[in-house]
């Protein structure tokens, strides 16, 4: 199916608002597209196939992902440096002024309460030194549970190896022993029995 052909200027103008929506309708875009590649001939002119992608849109992946990097950790950083300080100043608490005009005054000054600091970080030391004791036992189990276990697919492991290698056996004229077949067959029978 072909296309309608391209309305001529004057009646472009008229619909499009005079100018308004440059380059918005179908065949503006069109048009515009021949003028930067060369005009509305067939082929393209030596200077315009060269200065055809040589134009800068102004996008650019890889540093509009370097921009937004940048202000990601800049973020961070800033959020980093808000909680450290809220965390010092959380740490030492306000200084009370102490007075060194009047000699009588400098003795009143409350001092702050360091037992009280000491008694909570011993507390929180002997809290701390139980839970790693906690973690410290239940690795160790964890630790032997997973070596048991190790220990019993090993064991299975070499079992199964060489009951296969007894089944593989072969005479010398090529058919299998039948002993060890016979042995495995008496074996199962038992266990199979006690259960």
């Amino acid at each position: 199916m072909k296309r309608p052909p391209p309305r001529d200027d004057a009646t472009a103008a008229g619909s499009s608002g005079g100018g308004f929506n440059k380059g918005k309708g179908r065949w503006d875009g069109k048009k515009r597209n021949e003028q930067r590649l060369g005009g509305s001939g067939g082929a393209l002119s030596l200077a315009a196939f060269a200065n055809a992608k040589s134009r800068s849109t102004g996008y650019n992946p890889a540093l509009i992902k370097k921009q937004k990097e940048f202000y990601r950790n800049a973020k961070v950083i800033s959020k980093y440096k808000k909680s450290k300080k809220h965390q010092n100043q959380s740490n030492y608490p306000p200084q009370f002024p102490t007075l060194e005009e009047g000699g009588a005054d400098t003795t009143d000054v409350p001092k702050p309460h360091d037992k009280r600091k000491k008694r909570t970080s011993q507390s929180l030391n002997v809290e701390y030194e139980k839970k790693r004791l906690e973690d410290e036992k239940a690795k160790k189990e964890r630790d032997a549970m997973i070596q048991a276990k190790k220990e019993e697919r090993e064991k299975s492991e070499a079992k199964r190896k060489e009951l296969r290698e007894k089944m593989f056996k072969r005479t010398r004229s090529g058919q299998p022993v039948m002993k060890y077949r016979i042995e495995h067959l008496l074996e199962t029978a038992l266990e199979s029995s006690n259960k």
